[in-house]
């Protein structure tokens, strides 16, 4: 079973530093893209950033310039990079793949459990 397990969350001052990681671990054929999506309470899930692949990278308005998301291929790994944060970056920040089972099966979205952010004085 493939799972994907999210780690360093936690509760960091504004202006502080996060670094999250989210490892696949189980048995598949590839990943292709991988993210991160953020819900914080009373809102929808929303995109923070998300990682092709090739390493190309999209992020949203909201956290473009202060976050950064990389991969680690062989270790089917992504990370988040999360500098000057904000009070408004406090949410639950779930990890996000895009795996192929098998050489003939399509792409299934799979989620990790998510991380507690808290961006608090």
């Amino acid at each position: 079973q493939v799972q994907l397990v999210e780690s360093g969350g936690g509760l960091v001052q504004p202006g502080g530093s996060l670094r999250l990681s989210c490892a696949a671990s189980g048995s598949f054929f590839s990943i292709n893209d991988m993210g991160w999506y953020r819900q914080a309470p009373g809102k929808e899930r929303e995109l923070a950033a998300v990682i092709t692949i090739g390493g190309s990278t999209n992020y949203a308005d909201s956290t473009k310039g202060r976050f950064t998301i990389s991969r680690d291929n062989v270790k089917n790994t992504v990370y988040l990079q999360m500098n000057s944060l904000k009070p408004e970056d406090t949410a639950v920040y779930y990890c996000n793949a895009q795996i192929r089972h098998y050489w003939y099966s399509s792409l299934g979205s799979l989620w990790g459990r998510g991380t507690l952010v808290t961006v608090s004085s």
